[in-house]
């Protein structure tokens, strides 16, 4: 039974750019490789993404529905975010809103859209704001309908204020971060693969229209 996983980069560079989180992104879909997953990352800074609380394009150049369609084929979706001013990235913040235009659709079962996905959430930076940001991040996707497993939300933050970030200081080299990261994958491998052979099951939420 194939799981699909999507990975949104939220950082604030585009994908011509080393990125810090996609660094530590990529040590997640490590593990998401050995179980042969199809995982595709997106860096949303190669994306024009209009305001708006909706799925449906906001005006001629919106590409979000091109990436709505790939969150509504996906298993796993996890959100990556660098940290600014103890805060997630603007571009997640537009993003997590986007998502939040798509969350009162309903699956076939009549149930909110994003039921039986699972989400988890990546960042990085070199000040405090890791838990702060996971947090946001993670009740989101939960709030909109995600299944959350447990310790998903993998994280490296360096010394205060300006100095070397993720790649520079060789975050990759620290055990907890390495540790939580192949946590995370395997978490959201194991709960995707059960939701994909025991949903949720249908009574009790369905959306009455």
């Amino acid at each position: 039974m194939g799981i699909k996983a999507l990975v949104l980069n939220c950082t604030l560079k585009d994908s011509s750019q080393p990125s810090n989180t996609g660094a530590l992104i990529h040590e997640v879909v490590k593990v998401f490789d050995e179980y042969g997953a199809e995982t595709e990352v997106l860096t949303m800074a190669d994306y024009h993404i209009g305001f708006g609380i909706t799925n449906e394009a906001v005006s001629d150049k919106d590409e979000w529905p091109v990436i709505f369609e790939k969150v509504k084929a996906a298993d796993i979706v996890v959100l990556g975010s660098p940290i600014w001013l103890g805060e997630q990235s603007s571009l997640a913040t537009l993003v997590v809103e986007r998502l939040y235009g798509g969350s009162s659709l309903t699956n076939e079962k009549g149930q909110y859209l994003f039921y039986n996905k699972v989400g988890g959430a990546v960042v990085t930076g070199n000040e405090d704001g890791a838990k702060n940001v996971a947090s946001y991040l993670i009740y989101a996707l939960s709030h909109i309908g995600f299944t959350i497993p447990p310790n998903v939300d993998a994280y490296w933050v360096g010394e205060a204020g300006p100095g070397p970030s993720y790649i520079e200081a060789k975050g990759y080299e620290n055990e907890f971060t390495v540790q939580n990261a192949k946590i995370m994958g395997h978490n959201l491998i194991h709960l995707a693969k059960m939701l994909k052979e025991h949903p949720i099951p249908a009574e009790g939420n369905v959306v009455e229209e």
